[in-house]
């Protein structure tokens, strides 16, 4: 069984906070985060598969496929939009990097399965010092 990621980014605004919050509570609890006009991130997304390589082609995916389906199933969704308002697989969802990374799992998922191979993990990078791994599991 081999492990291989691939990389992709985006750019997404959104809010952090709890509408039974007063706003008070929300600047206690998310801080600048639940600024009520909005602040970004760029993004950095890594998503790893695994699988057997192929014997006809020496790859465990062809990276260029992952990368399309990354893409049409997240980035399209993601990039350049308000994760709060614009994202249709977020809504109901307090968008933080916890909530994302599991909605992006849940993109994913079953495109990549589609392939022969399984996704092993989503690591999403928020920040350069906030980073969130996700396997899987509820």
């Amino acid at each position: 069984m081999l492990y291989i990621t691939r990389k992709e980014q985006f750019n997404a605004a959104h809010r952090l906070y709890n509408e039974n919050y007063s706003n008070e509570k929300n600047l206690e609890v998310f801080g600048k985060c639940s600024n009520a006009n909005w602040h970004g991130h760029n993004y950095d997304l890594f998503v790893t598969v695994k699988g057997n390589i192929n014997k006809d082609t020496g790859f465990v995916v062809n990276l260029k496929l992952l990368s399309q389906i990354i893409k049409e199933f997240v980035i399209l969704k993601v990039d350049h939009k308000n994760l709060n308002i614009d994202v249709e697989f977020m809504q109901g969802v307090n968008p933080s990097a916890e909530n994302l990374c599991v909605k992006i799992w849940n993109q994913l998922e079953e495109p990549i399965e589609k392939l022969g191979i399984k996704l092993h993990k989503i690591q999403l990078f928020e920040t350069e010092k906030n980073i969130v791994d996700y396997y899987g599991e509820s």
